[in-house]
């Protein structure tokens, strides 16, 4: 494709759920219909197939571009077009499809309790599928919490009887659900979101869930027996990925969050005036969460206006590019330490 590569913007793929709200008009979003309407996740990044086990067989759900020369292309049509351009050194999915989905979570009520299968159950179930995800939290009610693992010491006895009695949540490790934090919950570890939080979510594009208990909730079917199979009894060990490092220099504050084998999620804090090139050769994605600036690719593209609640996916082949910041400005930013290996080696 002959036109010049730039920042790519998305249009948002909105999703109704039983326990979502309206929390995303707070980061500027004109959400569909009226307040009746309840939005849950927002799919700012997503790349998925029909053969996709995300979504609950939706078809395809991919992203468009919204801005630019290549307005109304899906990002998989731009993978194919304009390939390392695009995606440096990092490797799509088997089908081809961008190895990471992020999402926007609105949860006005708690989320169903649930697991991921553990790499155990994986094994002996080809057809079930890990997921790697991590919830940064924007914005939470005073007293907010997330549900992240089980105390220890629980048997699985114990915990199917809390279920036929309705306590599990007796039975989970409450974490309070601070803006700033950031939770790693690799697959195994059985959790829930809170009510009244607003997380930005990154997680990989493929993944099996067994619901375990819904809050009372009837419509949607539970998997227990799968389940406990898949839960790891414990605190979950996620020390090693949610080492938190800070660099802090006069106008630039770069705090690292969580690092995994699929992605490294970093909260970027920059001063209003301050100009600065890009230094990436893979993709790298923004989720803007105060503030704004311009990208300016430096090539014949034109420059790209961000502002807070915009996602954006900055191509590897954007070396000359720079950003200029019209406020103080603080973003998530997500990379591919898969990359840098495949650099290394």
């Amino acid at each position: 494709m002959s036109e010049p590569l730039y920042p790519l913007q998305f249009h948002s793929i909105y999703k109704e759920k039983v326990w979502g709200g309206r929390t995303l008009n707070r980061l500027g979003r004109d959400l569909p219909g009226d307040e009746q309407v309840l939005i849950g996740e927002s799919w700012e990044l997503a790349d998925l197939g029909s053969s996709s086990p995300v979504g609950g067989g939706g078809g395809e759900q991919r992203s468009l571009i919204k801005n630019g020369a290549l307005t109304g292309l899906s990002l998989h049509k731009a993978i194919e077009a304009f390939g390392p351009k695009l995606m440096g050194r990092l490797k799509s999915t088997p089908d081809g499809d961008f190895p990471l989905l992020v999402k926007f979570l609105d949860a006005r009520q708690n989320l169903s309790v649930q697991v991921h299968p553990s790499p155990e159950y994986a094994r002996i179930h080809p057809e079930a599928h890990l997921k790697s995800e991590a919830w940064y939290i924007v914005d939470a009610a005073p007293e907010s919490v997330i549900y992240k693992g089980v105390h220890d010491g629980v048997t699985q006895d114990e915990f199917r009887k809390a279920i036929e009695e309705a306590t599990v949540q007796e039975l989970l490790i409450r974490v309070p659900a601070k803006p700033g934090d950031c939770h790693y919950l690799p697959s195994g570890t059985c959790h829930a979101l809170g009510a009244g939080i607003l997380v930005a979510e990154v997680q990989t594009p493929s993944d099996t869930t067994f619901r375990v208990y819904d809050w009372g909730r009837t419509e949607r079917e539970l998997h227990i027996e799968q389940a406990i199979e898949c839960i790891h009894f414990g605190p979950p060990d996620t020390k090693h990925y949610e080492k938190r490092t800070h660099i802090a220099g006069m106008f630039t504050t770069v705090s690292r969050l969580v690092t995994c084998d699929h992605f490294r999620v970093e909260k970027i804090r920059m001063s209003e005036g301050y100009e600065q090139e890009i230094p990436y050769d893979q993709p790298a994605i923004w989720m803007v969460l105060e503030g704004q600036g311009t990208l300016t690719p430096g090539n014949a593209a034109d420059p790209v206006d961000v502002k807070r609640g915009d996602t954006i996916l900055i191509p590897a082949d954007m070396s000359d590019a720079k950003l200029a910041l019209h406020q103080d400005t603080v973003w998530l930013e997500i990379t591919f330490p898969q990359a840098l290996a495949d650099q290394i080696a």
